[in-house]
């Protein structure tokens, strides 16, 4: 009844603050949306919860739309990255009256849906669809299907029969045993009631090692792992929702990744800017200050984002990137403060932007785009000194360019031309190299994960080439063999030709949702252990589906909501440390069960050979319920904090279907169960042993049985913790262990010297 009190009462305690923790992120993130309607002739903000359909909602730039529904006026761009995973901005303008338009078509130019966010622009949109009904509402509802068992749960399914029989067996062993002694020995019962009581006795000590060889602190083991990890898990930015998400980390042999913010940074940068002859600088300080003031002017001012006290506020990604440039260069205040004329903004036809400013009395027009538009009418450049250059050959800075764009480079053109048109022949100021920076610490966690056996997949939606060569520079792909896909070379293979090439897969570019969903589907049938990183209501399914979903902690709450860990940092290295701790979770586990079941296989072969040897009763039932209770309640809390070590990420992965006990730990259990047996029953049938104890009664010698298998499999636990010669090493990282193990000693000395004839013990001797 303690056990099973324990047991539960820690699972509960440990599960509820871990989605306490959740349910408070979710409460703080749900509190602060909002959105303004027009009611009662006058514009109010309300909760979200609070739109219904027929309301006008007036959306800016930075809204996220509240519900589905249709553009009654105005023209905005939208990002739907949260829905469809394209990075790409949707255009959504006016519906014409009578104009048909299809819903479940994310490009149409008249609806939108909830969850996507407004870019730039401003709109009147008119509630259509709210809640579950919407598009938004139906991705949330498809993740509430039941998911496959954990390969913890597997191998644990597995486990149980295994016990539950080894139990069974010795107890109907056990039975027999004492019949038989009985039976040979001539000690046959008088009676009726005599044998009824011989029956019972060794029913009851049958039944005993049932309940003794259950681990019962097993459950208890997992939630306390859970709550000692999560403390060490919360510093590196990793919360776990679920606690068979940690288990199934450790086990992942597959993962499909997303590129952006998780590989990458999750935002645009300005890595370096050249001039027209190809003077290639990465900072703007090293910069002759003439050829600086037109970068500055050309990128400052031709912008639709602004700073303020540190802060970029509206704009577009690449907007926001140029200014970020320039704050680093502490080069915000060098910026013409001549009067800007007129601004134009982006078009998509021309793609570009220009501003006019009015400089010395006259006027300078300032353009920024696609290199190729404005590339076409430059006559001349400036060169590193700032100086006006007749451009005599443009091969040099096109085969520079050529080769960042296939390092993924999004390049922008800045030029000038005195005036203020656009349309003549323009001098080129630089051409900028723009992109998603891969992180730095997010290359040696992808090592890490791929020498523990690990496969890693990107999976994006950008073109292929751009992918491919993010992954190059991720150290993805290495090998000529490595495959890399997008979504429409995927769609033409079959299940069977796409399970051939899955070994060899690294990159699938221009993913769609269905691709997400389909790859864990045809892994899963590959027996592979799959992990899925999404942050978007799209990934949702696919993170549901998975053995473990790692939603990103900026993502939706759909895909939180669906995942088993949320990084809340968006970083791969993240996702490393939640594998590492999974890892030490499943070793942790099989250290109890091998401390465990090392008990359990003792008790039974002492319990079993003792009445064959003479003795009907070798531990009483309460002498065997407290080696029960101790070990197994005790013990999980001894091992529930082993220190998570790098060198677990050198092993491969188990196979899901791999059985949890391993051969070597089989050997090991056995060996510590016979040398235990051997030990304790010498002290009641072996006389040099026996002797040693002088003359003493049978219950003394069995008190010091008891006494010398508590202290055996105390012991026994320094070398369950450890796979080393060594079974000191690392002791110190573990003070809990010692606590534990001291404790146990404690209790048994004081159990066998106060317990007295209740618990069927005598008080030992010093001198024995």
């Amino acid at each position: 009844m303690i056990a099973i009190l324990i047991a539960n009462g820690v699972a509960s305690i440990s599960e509820s603050k871990q989605e306490g923790k959740a349910s408070a992120l979710k409460a703080e993130e749900l509190a602060k949306e909002t959105a303004k309607v027009y009611r009662e002739g006058k514009l109010q903000e309300i909760h979200i919860s609070e739109v219904v359909v027929g309301d006008l909602v007036y959306l800016q730039s930075g809204d996220k739309i509240p519900a589905d529904g249709v553009v009654c006026g105005g023209t905005i761009q939208v990002d739907q990255a949260s829905l469809n995973g394209e990075t790409e901005e949707a255009s959504k303008t006016e519906c014409p009256v009578g104009a048909k338009y299809d819903m479940k078509n994310l490009l149409n130019f008249y609806y939108v849906y909830r969850g996507t966010v407004v870019c730039s622009g401003e709109a009147f949109v008119e509630v259509k669809v709210v809640g579950d009904k919407t598009l938004f509402g139906e991705l949330a509802l498809e993740v509430q299907e039941d998911t496959r068992e954990t390969p913890l749960q597997v191998k644990l399914g597995k486990l149980a029969k295994q016990i539950s029989t080894f139990g069974y067996i010795g107890a109907i062993c056990i039975v027999v045993g004492i019949l038989l002694k009985s039976l040979l020995t001539g000690d046959i019962p008088g009676d009726v009631y005599e044998w009824i009581r011989l029956i019972m006795d060794a029913v009851t000590v049958a039944v005993t090692i049932i309940v003794c060889a259950v681990p019962e602190g097993l459950p208890m083991l997992t939630s306390i792992l859970l709550s000692f990890q999560s403390l060490k898990m919360a510093k590196d930015n990793v919360l776990v929702r679920k606690i068979n998400g940690l288990e199934t980390a450790g086990s992942l042999s597959i993962l499909f990744s997303d590129k952006t913010g998780t590989i990458t940074e999750g935002k645009l940068s300005v890595v370096k800017f050249v001039t027209g002859n190809v003077k290639i600088f990465d900072s703007l300080k090293k910069v002759n200050r003439t050829l600086a003031e037109d970068v500055i002017t050309g990128i400052g001012i031709n912008n639709s984002a602004t700073a303020s006290e540190g802060n970029i506020i509206g704009g577009n990604s690449t907007d926001r990137a140029l200014i970020s440039f320039l704050l680093d260069a502490n080069a915000m205040d060098k910026m013409s403060k001549d009067e800007v004329r007129k601004f134009n903004a982006f078009d998509s036809t021309k793609k570009t932007s220009s501003v006019i400013i009015n400089y010395e009395g006259s006027c300078v027009t300032f353009i920024k785009g696609a290199p190729e538009r404005i590339l076409a009418r430059c006559s001349y450049y400036l060169d590193e000194t700032g100086k006006r250059q007749k451009f005599e050959n443009m091969d040099k800075l096109n085969v520079y360019m050529n080769a960042q764009a296939e390092r993924s480079m999004r390049l922008l053109a800045v030029a000038k031309v005195n005036g203020d048109s656009d349309e003549n022949d323009l001098t080129l100021v630089c051409v900028l190299s723009i992109r998603d920076n891969v992180r730095k610490e997010a290359v040696d966690a992808i090592q890490e994960v791929k020498n523990a056996g690990i496969q890693v997949v990107m999976v994006t939606g950008d073109r292929k080439e751009t992918a491919a060569a993010i992954a190059r520079e991720a150290k993805l792909l290495e090998n000529d063999d490595d495959v890399a896909l997008t979504s429409a070379e995927m769609a033409e293979k079959s299940d069977d030709e796409l399970k051939a090439i899955l070994p060899k897969l690294r990159v699938v570019a221009r993913a769609l949702p269905t691709d997400k969903s389909r790859l864990v589907r045809i892994a899963q049938e590959c027996d592979y252990v799959v992990g899925m990183t999404g942050d978007g209501v799209n990934d949702a399914p696919a993170l549901k589906k998975a053995d473990v979903g790692f939603a990103m902690g900026s993502g939706t709450e759909v895909a939180k909501d669906a995942g088993d860990i949320t990084i809340l940092d968006d970083n791969f290295s993240s996702i490393e440390k939640a594998i590492l701790y999974g890892r030490t979770m499943f070793k942790s586990i099989r250290k109890f069960l091998i401390f465990q079941l090392t008990v359990n296989v003792a008790a039974v072969l002492t319990c079993f050979i003792g009445p064959l040897l003479g003795e009907n009763v070798v531990m009483t039932v309460i002498q065997l319920l407290m080696i029960n209770l101790a070990m197994d309640t005790l013990a999980a809390i001894a091992f529930g904090s082993e220190p998570a070590l790098k060198e677990f990420m050198k092993d491969k992965p188990i196979p899901r279907a791999a059985s949890i006990i391993s051969k070597n730990m089989m050997i090991e259990i056995l060996i510590s169960a016979i040398y235990i047996t051997i030990i304790c029953l010498s002290i009641l049938f072996v006389s040099p042993v026996k002797n040693l104890f002088g003359d003493v009664d049978v219950t003394y010698l069995k008190s010091a049985l008891f006494a010398t298998f508590m202290m055996a499999i105390t012991f026994n636990g320094f070398n369950a913790r450890t796979e080393h010669m060594n079974p000191f090493e690392g002791i110190g990282r573990n003070k809990n262990f010692l606590i534990i193990m001291l404790s146990i000693f404690v209790l048994q000395f004081n159990f066998v010297t106060f317990g007295g004839d209740v618990l069927s013990v005598e008080s030992l001797s010093p001198k024995s």
